[in-house]
């Protein structure tokens, strides 16, 4: 039985002799791995999320945000640091409040007051994964109970036995040792502390787990294999994912669609693919020609885009959210949609970013 590793270079080989970029066919491998559903899983209707700032006027961290989730998928949110993708994660688990919209989980309601057996049910079925998995784990305590912490919230077991069962299975399945159940997490690396924050989310059964940005501190050795194991995991027990991150070229492998975010709103979604080869927005654009290129000789020549947000011109037409094509939208008036019509018409977005092919 081939691994996982073995079934990617494979596949990476095949793609490279037709002609195919390497990191390109991995993205599209990953892509045709996943099982691709209709249903609809998790849903954000015109979400804004405020917090109070120190005048009267409160500080809108989300503004306005639609989109849905299908069951199976992994749907990457990127943007740059004080964009408002950590605050969506949040509000999805309701540790933010919402100040509007609706966020809807097999089509009820989760946020704002709810029933308490619903609050339950949220609790168990939708997890998070901490950006710094240091922060996030209690220094005091060991991982025995770290792990189990969530059962003991809603009651998840009928005898130590059993916890301790589920606790050994969940250190398993993230690669790591049972008898690391009696240690502390200080005397962790960083990649084996965010294995045990994926364990704390696993030991509770989810179907939808939010990873806010899950790899950014760790090491470029030890990404990887939070990833593979990511995948993995996904592979084996049918997760749905939202994985937050700023870095596109870790998005591409492990996300099927791609929503892009600039402070608080969304500007542009699409499939993977689709928005690396046609994106559309400016700011999206601005972000995909940042990514580096390993050839030297095509990082020197690279034109790298700066986003200035005074070239839209919003004061009598104001943008909407609209679907420029099936399955891509962006954020644009009218003049620019048809500007955007007018480039996919005439095939002008295929060549411009084609050292990222």
């Amino acid at each position: 039985m081939m691994s996982e590793t073995d079934i990617k270079s494979e596949s990476m080989n095949t793609g490279a002799n037709q002609g195919m970029n390497p990191a390109v066919a991995e993205g599209v491998l990953g892509a045709e791995q996943k099982a691709k559903s209709a249903e609809v899983l998790l849903e954000l209707k015109n979400v804004r999320v405020q917090f109070k700032g120190k005048g009267r006027k409160p500080f809108v961290a989300v503004n306005d945000v639609s989109f849905q989730i299908h069951k199976g998928e992994t749907f990457g949110l990127v943007g740059e640091t004080g964009s408002g993708k950590t605050s969506i994660g949040r509000a999805i688990v309701r540790i933010n409040e919402t100040a509007a919209g609706e966020i809807l989980f097999k089509g009820r309601r989760i946020n704002g007051v709810i029933p308490k057996e619903l609050d339950r049910e949220v609790t168990r079925k939708i997890q998070m994964i901490f950006q710094d998995p240091m922060a996030s784990l209690n220094e005091r305590a060991k991982v025995d109970y770290i792990v189990s912490e969530g059962l003991y919230n809603i009651r998840g077991f009928r005898d130590e036995a059993e916890r301790r069962a589920k606790v050994e299975k969940a250190l398993l399945e993230v690669g790591l040792l049972p008898e690391f159940a009696s240690r502390f997490p200080h005397e962790f690396s960083g990649g084996q502390r965010q294995r045990i924050g994926i364990a704390r989310a696993l030991i509770m059964e989810p179907e939808f787990i939010i990873a806010d940005e899950p790899i950014s501190s760790l090491d470029v050795s030890i990404r990887a294999q939070v990833l593979n194991l990511l995948l993995d995991l996904q592979k084996k027990k049918g997760l749905t994912y939202l994985f937050i991150s700023h870095d596109l070229s870790v998005v591409r492998f492990i996300a099927d669609r791609i929503a892009v975010m600039y402070k608080g709103r969304l500007v542009e979604l699409a499939e993977t693919e689709e928005l690396f080869h046609s994106p559309l927005h400016p700011y999206t654009r601005a972000l995909l020609s940042a990514i580096p290129v390993p050839d030297p000789r095509i990082e020197k020549k690279k034109k790298v885009l700066v986003y200035d947000p005074s070239c839209h011109d919003y004061s009598k037409d104001q943008p909407r959210w609209v679907e420029i094509k099936k399955g891509h939208f962006v954020l644009a008036n009218n003049a620019e949609i048809e500007q955007y019509l007018a480039k996919i018409d005439a095939g002008g977005l295929a060549n411009e970013f084609l050292w990222l092919q």
